[in-house]
């Protein structure tokens, strides 16, 4: 599969992830007829516009909406092939400060984003969730998983429309806006970098690694999955002395919501989890389509019963040096 002629629109497409799957489209698919990003603050928008010039990319168009905005959505859809939804309420503290906001953009932007994609000519929605709706404890990773729900039950009222739904979850972005490693970097130089606590481990993935993913669903996807990279974790503390190894590590306590690890896949989900060699991935227990032949296909494997994928647990860890070769690589080259 590939985007030739074909016209993608990406929600939230001034973020860190938006941004760096445009690059990425026009790079390895520079035939795709149109890319539309989708958000709702302007200046970004304008901002994005000098990255992505019109002169030397021409199939970009840039459209103002927000998608909580049915109406909106329905009309910026209309002759879009796939569709990649990134726009959320992301910041964990701000979400169970807000509730009624964030549930206005993560759930109900999310049943805006299926009902317009089944109204217009949508072949696939690639939905972005979290880490945080892994066995939610916070109002932000309680709307993600409503909307993974939402997406992966989108495939059974499709009727005719062969469309098809599909999420990728994933742990921190490396360098995203509001991540940690940018804002330790900018602490730094007060000498003190806020630790919540010294026991809390993360899941980490690159910008570019994130957008393969995303990529990898859009093409593969039979509908339904919820697809999960096979990715190291880190601790807290490895974080602060790969960014200022002299700087004080100040213990300030857990914010709002958080927790001190993060999961992907929980014990319950273990039953309908298998490996798919780079990603494991979370079927449907209702599919459309047969899992013998989704099994021969990807030469899927069945975790064992029981399986959890958590931070603290992970048998895959970043290490101080590791992780200051890819905070130099993925962070302080941008």
């Amino acid at each position: 599969m590939n985007l030739r002629q074909k016209s993608i629109l990406i929600t939230g497409g001034t973020g860190s992830l938006g941004k760096a799957l445009t690059k990425y489209i026009f790079l390895h698919h520079p035939d795709v007829k149109k890319v539309v990003i989708y958000s709702r603050d302007e200046q970004k928008q304008f901002q994005m516009a000098q990255e992505f010039p019109a002169e030397k990319y021409p199939q970009i168009r840039f459209f103002i909406g927000d998608v909580r905005d049915e109406e909106r959505i329905n009309r910026a859809f209309q002759g879009i092939d796939y569709v990649i939804h990134a726009a959320a309420m992301k910041h964990v503290p701000i979400a169970e400060y807000n509730p009624d906001e964030c549930v206005k953009t993560n759930i109900g932007g999310a049943n805006n984003i299926i009902n317009a994609a089944l109204k217009n000519t949508v072949k696939k929605v690639v939905a972005l969730s979290t880490d945080k709706a892994c066995a939610p404890i916070n109002l932000y990773g309680a709307t993600k998983l409503t909307s993974d729900k939402l997406f992966v039950a989108a495939n059974n009222i499709t009727g005719e429309n062969k469309i098809k739904f599909s999420v990728v979850r994933y742990g921190n972005v490396m360098g995203s806006n509001g991540s940690v490693i940018p804002f330790f970097i900018n602490k730094s130089k007060e000498g003190v970098l806020p630790i919540t606590d010294k026991n809390m481990t993360r899941f980490n993935i690159s910008l570019i690694d994130g957008v393969k993913m995303v990529m990898h669903a859009l093409f593969n996807a039979w509908g339904g999955e919820i697809f999960v990279p096979k990715i190291p974790s880190y601790k807290i503390l490895d974080v602060a002395d790969a960014v200022c190894n002299r700087c004080e590590k100040k213990i300030v306590g857990v914010r709002p919501g958080e927790k001190i690890h993060e999961e992907m896949i929980t014990a319950s989900d273990s039953f309908n989890t298998y490996d798919i060699n780079k990603y494991y991935v979370i079927l449907p227990v209702v599919t459309k389509w047969n899992i013998d032949e989704f099994i021969n296909e990807f030469s899927a494997k069945k975790v064992k019963p029981g399986f959890s994928y958590n931070s603290g647990t992970n048998d895959n860890w970043e290490s101080v040096s590791s992780l200051k070769r890819l905070i130099k690589e993925h962070v302080q080259s941008n």
